[in-house]
């Protein structure tokens, strides 16, 4: 079977889909969006695809990974379970990358240092970039893990976060939904994040 076509700015996105996560996933899509990325998350393609499988093919096309497991804790409803699906996605990425390592590069996150090599330490020996859970923090390990020329400050990419999520509360309501992660609403957020960062480079070439 012959290989899926590759995105090569495209950024598969492993994160918890959860409110208490929501600025981390805004400046994600906004630090990537300013680099010149795509980003991409599973439930951003609409369809009626297992979602192991959606994200199987999203990992395949992307070029690039970015898997967060500063949330991988117990939950608070009962029973108290830790999650598991960000490790299961970014265990598919290595292996992935293992079988091509031309076609797919992938990153860790975390928000406390040290803390990777207690929960998972077959990957000791693997930098995470450290958010330390803020927005500036993803936007700083962002230019960190994906070096530019003429990348924009974290300053620039701060102020392009603030417009987008000016924008966060009419892209629900025009949307029908509260859900920040659905299809609708992911691409929207992709579309504000691009028309700033397109704004941004046009400002910094007058």
């Amino acid at each position: 079977m012959p290989l899926p076509p590759i995105n090569p700015n495209a950024v598969f996105l492993n994160i918890p889909y959860d409110e208490e996560f929501h600025k981390l996933y805004i400046a994600y899509i906004v630090g990537l969006s300013q680099l010149g990325f795509d980003p991409r998350i599973a439930s951003g393609i609409p369809g009626g695809e297992r979602r192991l499988d959606r994200v199987l093919s999203l990992i395949q096309s992307c070029r690039y990974s970015i898997h967060d497991l500063s949330r991988v804790e117990l939950g608070v409803a009962p029973p108290a379970t830790p999650r598991f699906n960000m490790p299961l996605e970014l265990g598919m990425a290595i292996t992935w990358a293992k079988i091509n390592p031309k076609r797919h590069t992938w990153f860790l996150w975390e928000s406390t240092p040290r803390r990777l090599q207690k929960s998972m330490s077959d990957l000791d020996g693997t930098d995470p970039y450290i958010h330390g859970g803020t927005v500036d923090g993803v936007l700083s390990e962002l230019r960190n893990a994906f070096v530019r020329v003429g990348a924009p400050t974290v300053q620039a990419m701060m102020d392009a976060y603030r417009i987008a999520e000016s924008h966060i509360d009419g892209i629900l309501a025009g949307a029908g939904t509260r859900n920040l992660f659905a299809a609708s609403v992911f691409k929207e957020l992709c579309f504000v994040a691009e028309d700033v960062a397109r704004r941004t480079t046009e400002d910094l070439t007058k």
